[in-house]
């Protein structure tokens, strides 16, 4: 990198002051407010040198200086010290999730409260189905010759089919359709049912094959074809909390990328449970999001994530304490799905 110690405190301090006052930063004020033990005049070298390899860059004919994307990437992977929650930010967060009702009611939850914390907008994934496993499957009669099937996934999302049988069916033999479904799926990942549903329709005894041959393509609809993912958004209005040099001056290009789900998708819905990825401006692969920073990680029991939650804001973004709140409500998401 070629800076030594002094210029990487000098950046610090930079960052620290912008994220704090939107103001650019001059020498004068960094001098009055760290304890870098130079003059100002060197300060004033050391921010020339910070401008010329790019981390810094002068924004107007003020004096003062703003981090660009580099000084952002190099402050969040050398300089910042992820700060720690105090005991009352996280009782406050086991708080707010413990009381949720449904999967419904912690996704909300989770969004308003991510929001709430970092001042960002929060962006939070429902538990994919892709990465759930059966936990338990109900047949519910409507008429002799109709069936709602009720899938409920290990994560507490619940998949709903009508399934139009071809005769006629006792009470009995719904019975049993169910207690072999159950006994066959419950337990196994989504993506890995197909064998078994095949399975299901070879082993049954012949006066419930034609029922469980309807049954079976039903269940793969339910279980293995590709279920719209969705995702729950909270926080828009904190976009404009910011300053002129935010977003380059435009709100539009956010706006337009938060409300294609995809594209949010795409953001947070690949993120592992283990690491937390913050994404800097044109390090964004989706051109409308190169003004912004998105800071996200997965969520679920162990390494496999269930889903994704972030924030998305600007790049003068408060990194430590975004990092630290992103990863602390994964974590207790994580574990609630887990109990439950």
């Amino acid at each position: 990198m070629g800076l030594d110690d002094r210029k990487l405190a000098v950046l610090r301090a930079i960052v620290e002051d912008y994220v704090a006052t939107q103001e650019p930063v001059g020498s004068k004020a960094l001098v009055e407010r760290h304890q870098l033990g130079v003059s100002p005049a060197t300060v004033r070298n050391d921010m020339a040198v910070l401008e010329e390899e790019g981390y810094i860059r002068q924004p107007h004919t003020s004096a003062g200086r703003v981090p660009t994307d580099r000084g952002y990437r190099l402050f969040v992977d050398r300089l910042s010290r992820v700060k720690p929650l105090s005991p009352a930010e996280r009782r406050a967060i086991e708080r707010f999730l413990v009381g949720a009702v449904d999967l419904d009611d912690v996704v909300h939850r989770t969004v308003r409260l991510l929001a709430q914390l970092t001042r960002q907008v929060a962006v939070v994934q429902y538990p994919s189905l892709a990465r759930s496993s059966v936990r338990h499957l109900e047949l519910v009669p409507i008429s002799t010759t109709r069936l709602m099937l009720v899938m409920i996934a290990d994560t507490g999302r619940v998949e709903q089919r009508l399934v139009e049988l071809p005769a006629p069916v006792p009470a009995d033999v719904v019975t049993d359709l169910r207690r072999l479904v159950n006994e066959k799926l419950v337990g196994s990942r989504l993506s890995e049912t197909p064998p078994l549903v095949q399975a299901l329709v070879e082993e049954s005894a012949a006066h419930l094959r034609p029922a469980m041959t309807t049954l079976s393509t039903v269940l793969l609809e339910t279980l293995v074809e590709r279920h719209e993912e969705r995702i729950a958004l909270a926080g828009t209005a904190n976009l404009t909390r910011g300053g002129l040099l935010d977003f380059q001056g435009s709100l539009r290009p956010i706006l337009e990328a938060l409300e294609e789900e995809v594209v949010m998708l795409k953001l947070i819905g690949e993120a592992e449970s283990t690491t937390t990825r913050v994404l800097i401006g044109d390090e964004n692969e989706i051109d409308n999001l190169r003004a912004a920073s998105v800071v996200s990680t997965g969520y679920g029991s162990g390494a496999a994530a269930l889903g994704g939650l972030g924030v998305l804001g600007p790049t003068r973004m408060d990194y430590p304490g975004t990092i630290a709140t992103v990863r602390a409500v994964a974590r207790y998401v994580g574990e609630l799905l887990a109990q439950n």
